[in-house]
């Protein structure tokens, strides 16, 4: 039976933690290890550095994480995959070359190439395919040591080394489905292991370890961490990890279509989750194109408001102010009282409340000092004790996301080997694929019987939630952690309920995905992020606490849940 391939990661994100390469390879035996740096917003950021330089593009910290780890990764024979190649995979490779002969290490790079499609797309600051894990697979079956990818699907890091270690064929669905999923888990790094996780309390997070994958042949996975390292796996934190910017059963990539409601999770011992039962589907015949443009300038204007009569002093600002902008008349103008302001305060900031004003426009001088000066001159001549958290600014701009669909055909795919050659990869053919439909709702457990006792809490007590963003979009995934709490939840987290629970989605499409295997309930909003993170639209505008707001929320519970 051929072996498990262990595949760790050691990065979520553009700014994770920095030991964490050396943490993963001094921590345990590993054939592979993953760094995901791309992000929708980090495209965009990595867009306008390449505007500074067109030799920039790429994550720089992962260039300095190897510094001190290249070695070692070479000595322990630890292949390392990343998508830190960003905009720029070639120069990013040419760059570990580099630090390679520096450092007297005889490692072989390769590079994923072809997923940039800015010269389809005018006017856009990016346009990026999400390419597969085919092109990965094809650096390694070469002997790559380093395979340095542009923007590729998460999942895909894992995905690649799968199909090159165990020979998987393309129409391997089910085998595919199952490393992607062992790849979702582990893309965002440490909130596989307790990081940002509900149950926060059940472990010790204070410095939770990056998980690692036991993936074996036939799709299964043990999603696990090294010894000694903090935080903890469990099928919570799992199930939170799996809901996490996904949508309905069906989880459509590059290389397979994953079927999350088949998904089997199973406690296999301290900090080992296994994962099976997994089924994949053809992938679509189309890829995604992230694309990310300018969207214009954004200033904003805090003012604090203390003590009595913070909805008059509102009122009295905002009347104020409504001569500036009679002058400027910026696009767009949202004002939003935040009340932080406690009565008979021991303390003058938790006395106060915030009056944000938040202006965009696509000139910038619109925006700017003029505008923000005109509240600074209120200084004298407005509501007791004002002030202002920041001085004037002249604005900043803000991007926008957006999202297109191309043929799989029409995307060059071209795994760059160690020896220079060029190898284009195959595009799944057209028979191969299959379009995307919605999966009928499956049933639903029995109700919990009419007349049981309830109590007025919070629906966190019963219920674990994680939630995050895809473009303008936000998903809130709900779970149970036991059947009796799922019987409950899914009969009273209905669509209409959410939307109650959450005023901010009142007015905006919602859909209710059902995931029994998981006791999951995943609802996806349209729309309550604007134009994406980047546009900064909402006080929290990647929706990172939007389930956490929903667990806040009181419900009748039944008494013998709580």
């Amino acid at each position: 039976m051929t072996r498990p391939l262990r595949i760790g990661n050691f990065s979520g994100f553009y700014g994770d933690r920095a030991d964490a390469l050396r943490e993963m390879l001094t921590g345990g035996e590993l054939d592979v290890l993953t760094g995901d740096y791309l992000a929708e917003l980090t495209m965009l950021i990595l867009g306008r550095d390449r505007l500074k330089d067109p030799a920039a593009g790429y994550a720089r910290t992962f260039l300095r994480q190897l510094e001190d780890t290249l070695g070692l990764a070479h000595e322990r024979g630890v292949r390392i995959v990343t998508n830190a190649g960003g905009l720029n995979p070639a120069g990013l490779a040419d760059a570990v070359r580099a630090l390679a002969v520096r450092l007297g290490v005889p490692v072989r790079v390769a590079h994923v190439e072809g997923d940039d499609l800015g010269a389809r797309f005018p006017g856009a600051l990016t346009a990026h395919a999400y390419l597969g894990g085919a092109g990965i697979a094809a650096c390694l079956r070469a002997g790559a040591d380093v395979v340095v990818t542009g923007r590729v699907t998460d999942a895909a890091l894992v995905t690649g080394p799968a199909a090159a270690h165990f020979g998987w064929a393309r129409t391997d669905h089910d085998r595919l489905a199952g490393a992607v999923v062992a790849g979702h888990v582990l893309e965002c790094g440490t909130q596989a292991t307790g990081g940002n996780y509900a149950f926060f309390r059940d472990g010790d997070v204070r410095r939770p370890g990056f998980p690692l994958a036991e993936l074996h042949e036939d799709g299964s996975s043990v999603i696990t961490k090294h010894p000694g390292t903090g935080g903890f796996v469990d099928v919570g934190t799992v199930t939170a990890q799996l809901l996490y910017e996904t949508g309905g059963a069906r989880y459509a990539g590059p290389d397979v279509t994953a079927r999350l409601d088949t998904v089997r999770l199973t406690q296999d011992g301290p900090d080992r989750v296994r994962i099976d039962g997994v089924r994949g589907e053809a992938p679509p015949p189309d890829l995604k194109v992230g694309r990310t443009r300018l969207g214009g300038f954004r200033n904003e204007v805090a003012f604090v408001l203390t003590g009595l009569d913070v909805d008059d002093k509102a009122a009295l600002v905002r009347e104020q102010m409504a001569d500036a902008f009679a002058k400027s008349r910026p696009q767009d103008v949202s004002w939003e009282l935040v009340r932080t302001d406690r009565d008979d305060a021991a303390s003058e900031e938790t006395a106060s409340a915030l009056l944000r004003l938040v202006v965009r426009d696509p000139d910038q001088a619109v925006v700017g000092r003029a505008l923000t000066a005109a509240a600074v001159e209120l200084a004298l001549a407005s509501y007791p004790g004002f002030h202002v958290l920041a001085p004037p600014d002249k604005g900043a701009p803000y991007g926008v996301f957006e999202a297109s669909y191309v043929p799989q055909g029409d995307v060059p795919h071209v795994a760059v080997l160690p020896d220079g050659r060029r190898v284009t990869v195959d595009p799944v053919a057209v028979r191969d694929t299959r379009a995307l439909d919605a999966v009928p709702e499956p049933p639903l457990p029995e109700p919990v019987p009419a007349g049981t006792p309830v109590r007025r809490a919070p629906l966190g007590r019963v219920a674990g939630a994680r939630s995050g963003d895809k473009g303008g979009d936000a998903n809130v995934g709900v779970w149970a952690r036991d059947d009796a709490a799922w019987a409950w939840l899914a009969h009273t987290l209905t669509v209409e309920r959410f939307r109650d629970l959450l005023p901010e989605c009142r007015d905006l499409p919602v859909t209710r995905h059902v995931l029994p295997r998981l006791r999951a309930l995943n609802f996806v909003v349209e729309g309550v992020l604007g134009a994406g993170v980047a546009s900064r639209h909402r006080f929290d505008p990647q929706a990172k606490a939007l389930g956490e707001w929903l667990r806040s929320r009181h419900l009748d519970i039944p008494e013998d849940l709580l």
